[in-house]
């Protein structure tokens, strides 16, 4: 009599113990959980309960199948947060899991970074930038393809081969792309057409504008654009109609560059002011007609009798008419007879806003005696200029560390008056108790002899309040930055300090200054109206 016959119970084991592992190797691999119960419940989990104990397999029977490497729980990262980890094939959400906010993918972490880079807090940005290439090194490429696509290039028309008919291959005139004077050109014609009704067969709702005569619907867009230019430029995309008359409407443009709302009749070429916001005196006046006396005798070489000195009115009559003559030469001469381009493309101080300056630089710190690192500690600062410009020729001015979100909307004459000397520091507007005081006007032939009036244009003067009984001057230059708006950038050329008691100068070093640039408020007052 064999083994088997002599005992059924052992022989049932082994069957029983192949059979699973048959089914081992052929099912999917199980997860860790079900590998620890199974492995917690002996060899075989099939086996009735009321099963007789037997013993296990002797030595000289075939050895268990080892577990493989995929059978284990991928090995976790502990050196940084599991949610900026990336996500494996385990790790997927599931769909309408909530979100959290805070960035996770490398991409993500690399858009963070590139906000508080452009909100001027530069320690978090490049903690943002490091984590976004420790989990991807290639982050950077995918944030330009994301953020700025090549363009598709056009496909060039085939050339038309031998034998071919005369036009074969080429593309046809009318179907070239219209220019954009073509295309404004062709919305002459187009009238203001309502709204059709949400219901068929419902009368259609009332579109007053489409009833307005011609001259009207001017007058009312001229209204518009002295209130705010922008808004006015924003209703060529209600319809064809309205596209047409912003952009080929001149008398309306022609408004805007001489009005002083926004236009050039608001720029001064002269101090309107004192750097302490006070009007203009008798000695400032004497002062400003032997300086033009001075400038018109080096022209010819000869001395003049010093002119009489102007008052107040008069004054300002001669410099609005000056300013309209050069405003009337540029038209014809440089832009085209075009008021709209005009507007556009001549510098110009921008009052709708606040230019803003965000300098950022790193400054070595002291070491430690007790510290065992190598290296020094390295401090980032980051500081702020502001510049808010006023049409009756004054100016705020002012240093801080302060962020904009704080700082843009209580840059106003009434915040200066209630915060003077140190007054009322609990309220939110106190950040501008710094604030200096000054004058601005725009450079002019007579700044530069050697000069045109075109070569000087856009030079930019600011005095200002300084340490005791100096006084700061600023000499920037506008320009534009970006492909939108214009006169947007005040570039640095010059930055002093004047004793007017002894009539000396000193240059401050430009090492760390930084262009401004204009952002538009749209109020003051109120934080986030």
């Amino acid at each position: 009599m064999n083994s088997a016959e002599s005992n059924p119970e052992l022989e049932s084991f082994r069957e029983q113990w192949k059979t699973e592992v048959r089914a081992k190797h052929a099912a999917p691999s199980s997860s860790p959980s079900q590998q620890q119960q199974r492995a917690a419940a002996g060899p075989s989990t099939t086996l009735s309960k009321t099963a007789p104990r037997v013993k296990p397999p002797q030595p000289n029977q075939k050895p268990a199948v080892q577990e493989q490497d995929d059978d284990y729980a991928e090995q976790q990262s502990f050196d940084e947060p599991v949610a900026s980890r990336p996500k494996s094939s385990h790790d997927r959400e599931q769909p309408g899991a909530p979100e959290t906010g805070e960035p996770v993918s490398a991409l993500e972490h690399y858009e963070k970074a590139v906000e508080k880079e452009a909100a001027g807090n530069l320690g978090d940005s490049l903690r943002l930038y490091r984590k976004a290439f420790r989990m991807d090194d290639a982050v950077d490429v995918k944030y330009k393809n994301k953020h700025f696509p090549k363009p598709v290039p056009k496909p060039t028309p085939a050339a038309p081969s031998k034998g071919a008919p005369l036009g074969a291959g080429s593309v046809s005139k009318a179907e070239e792309p219209q220019s954009m004077k073509d295309l404004i050109a062709s919305f002459s014609v187009v009238s203001i057409a309502p709204a059709p009704p949400p219901v068929e067969g419902t009368p259609p709702h009332p579109c007053p504008l489409a009833s307005l005569p011609e001259e009207l619907l001017v007058h009312i867009l001229r209204d518009v654009a002295i209130l705010d230019v922008g808004d006015f430029v924003r209703l060529a995309q209600v319809c064809k109609r309205l596209a047409y008359l912003v952009a080929s409407e001149d008398g309306i443009w022609r408004r805007i560059c001489l009005g002083l709302e926004f236009g050039f009749g608001g720029m001064q070429y002269y101090w309107q002011r004192q750097i302490t916001w006070g009007p203009l005196t008798e000695q400032d006046l004497l002062r400003e007609a032997d300086e033009a006396a001075a400038a018109a005798a080096a022209d010819t070489s000869e001395l003049e009798a010093l002119p009489p000195p102007l008052t107040l009115t008069e004054r300002a009559r001669r410099h609005a008419q000056e300013s309209t003559a050069t405003t009337l030469m540029f038209y014809n001469s440089l832009y085209s007879c075009s008021w709209q381009r005009m507007f556009r493309l001549r510098p110009r101080i921008r009052f709708n806003g606040c230019y803003i300056s965000t300098v950022n630089y790193i400054r070595a710190g002291q070491a430690n005696v007790n510290s065992v690192t190598a290296g020094l500690p390295v401090h980032i600062v980051t500081y702020y200029r502001y510049l808010r410009f006023f049409r009756d020729g004054t100016v705020i001015s002012l240093l801080t560390t302060a962020e904009p979100a704080d700082v843009v909307h209580h840059l106003t004459r009434e915040a200066v008056a209630l915060h003077a000397g140190g007054a009322n520091p609990h309220l939110p507007s106190a950040v501008v108790q710094s604030v200096l005081k000054g004058r601005w006007r725009l450079a002019r032939e007579a700044d530069n002899p050697g000069a045109s009036l075109s070569e000087v244009e856009g030079d930019v003067m600011v005095e200002t309040e300084g340490v005791s009984k100096y006084i700061y001057r600023l000499d920037l230059a506008l320009g534009t930055s970006g492909k939108g708006a214009k006169s947007n950038r005040l570039s640095w050329k010059g930055f002093y300090s004047y004793n007017p008691l002894t009539g000396d100068w000193a240059e401050f070093t430009m090492k760390n200054n930084k262009p401004y640039h204009f952002s538009r408020v749209r109020s003051y007052g109120v934080k986030g109206a």
